[in-house]
């Protein structure tokens, strides 16, 4: 008789507060041997059932009942009920040697059954699916939250406003201002632009900016080939033109690139999708994989971009209107930011009337308002001849859950386009942009006022 399984049976018996805090968690395969499997099947059906541990005598009445098993069997049953003595054990190292014990039985059984999936013994699923077998056995845990007591973790509530948030910096100043100082996790932030204005370009410079800051970056590609993608993060960070690329001699192009190796701690992956024929669960799986072959979990992700995905909800070619596809990938893909705790960068496309605009507005998001109504950082890229010959482009927030988006509503930021880079611009150039957001135009009573006089406790 395995003493681990049997301590775990003991307790499970004789210990209320054990039980609260594992059987969750515990489950029947995990018991190697048949007659205990069945008595904690029992405990755990009378648990379940009336909300109090199980006792021997009821132990015994109810696996009488059972036609599972025969008269030999059932003797050896109560054989082992009758030893399950009530004896003190620590709780702490009970309830940590039983998280160890059920995620190495959690491994093992994925190992089994990868084996029998490799070996074409498993009909409904693939090897395809081992990798997601694997790694949630891996992430076996006593997860014991289930919510915020308000009016009992007010300690806990007062840390969190007072707990700086884990945010991703940008390199550019302005959008730092408007985020707060930059993007939190768990979150699904959009830019709105037309045809050729720069969405890609932007995107690529932001992946670029935090590899430069040794973060893990992951940029996923519908719409041009992974190559592609890496030539204009090579413009960006080489500082070479993209139309000079081919013209480096391989020992310059080399040097370049083995120093910027040496600069930055992070990893870029870059992989291509054909266009929308990928959707969460694919990426999902992506991230599954990366994590067990290359050990790669990323702090941001680039998706490029949203309305060229597919949905895990729809089939490919139902005739399903373009509200409801580009809604449900937008959540889709917000709750894989929410799962992987990481922010997650898309792109989608202005209507034809806002291709034409100088000052897109949130209406003219394409094909479906569901996208605005998900996201939580939203902001057009505005390009027009003027701005084109001053080589800049306008930025306008038209959602932002970071901050005030009234504050800063347009700026500009320079672009070069050549080497695929975004850059702040001097101040003088934001002086005549329309709400440009100078906190100086607060009056005094529109400031909050910071003292407490007078707050009655």
């Amino acid at each position: 008789m395995d003493q681990i399984e049997f301590l775990i049976l003991r307790n499970l018996l004789h210990n209320e507060e054990y039980i609260r805090k594992v059987i969750p968690f515990i489950k029947s395969e995990y018991f190697e041997d048949k007659n205990q499997k069945i008595v904690f099947e029992e405990i755990h059906s009378f648990v379940l059932e009336y909300n109090q541990p199980a006792t021997k005598e009821v132990l015994c009445i109810e696996i009488e009942k059972r036609i599972d098993i025969n008269e030999q069997e059932f003797k050896e049953i109560t054989q082992v009920i009758s030893c399950l003595e009530d004896v003190a054990t620590e709780f702490n190292w009970i309830v940590d040697t039983t998280e160890k014990w059920c995620r190495d039985r959690a491994i093992y059984l994925a190992l089994m059954e990868s084996i029998h999936i490799t070996d074409g013994k498993d009909a409904k699923k693939n090897r395809d699916s081992i990798p997601t077998i694997l790694s949630e056995a891996l992430a076996v845990s006593f997860d014991t939250h289930i919510g915020h007591d308000y009016l009992l973790d007010y300690e806990q509530r007062y840390e969190y406003y007072h707990k700086k948030e884990n945010r991703i910096e940008f390199d550019l100043d302005f959008f730092n201002k408007i985020t707060n100082g930059g993007v939190p996790n768990k979150t699904l932030n959009i830019f709105l632009a037309g045809t050729n204005v720069g969405k890609t370009l932007a995107m690529c410079h932001m992946a670029s900016s935090f590899l430069l800051q040794s973060k893990n970056v992951l940029y996923i590609t519908m719409e041009m080939a992974e190559e592609e993608i890496a030539k204009r993060m090579d413009a960006n960070m080489l500082n070479v033109p993209i139309n000079q690329l081919e013209d480096l001699p391989k020992s310059m192009f080399t040097g370049k690139a083995s120093k910027l190796v040496e600069k930055t701690k992070g990893s870029l992956i870059i992989k291509e999708y054909p266009t929308a024929a990928a959707h969460a669960g694919h990426f999902k799986a992506l991230l599954n994989e990366l994590s067990l072959k290359k050990s790669f979990r990323p702090d941001v992700i680039f998706i490029d971009y949203i309305n060229i995905c597919a949905s895990s909800r729809f089939r490919a070619g139902s005739n399903m209107n373009s509200y409801s596809i580009i809604k449900s990938i937008a959540e889709e893909l917000r709750g894989l930011a929410v799962e992987h705790n990481v922010p997650i960068f898309s792109a989608t496309q202005t209507t034809r009337s806002g291709f034409s605009s100088s000052d897109v507005e949130i209406t003219d998001t394409s094909e479906s308002f569901g996208l605005p109504a998900t996201a939580d950082f939203l902001v057009a890229l505005i390009s027009t001849e003027e701005l084109e010959g001053l080589g800049q482009i306008m930025v306008k927030q038209l959602k932002n859950r970071y901050g005030d988006k009234s504050i800063f509503k347009r700026f500009v930021v320079g672009i070069d386009r050549a080497k695929m880079r975004l850059y702040d611009c001097e101040q003088s150039a934001q002086q005549d942009i329309l709400d440009s957001g100078k906190e100086e135009e607060y009056n005094d009573e529109r400031k909050p006022k910071k003292s407490f006089e007078g707050f009655k406790f």
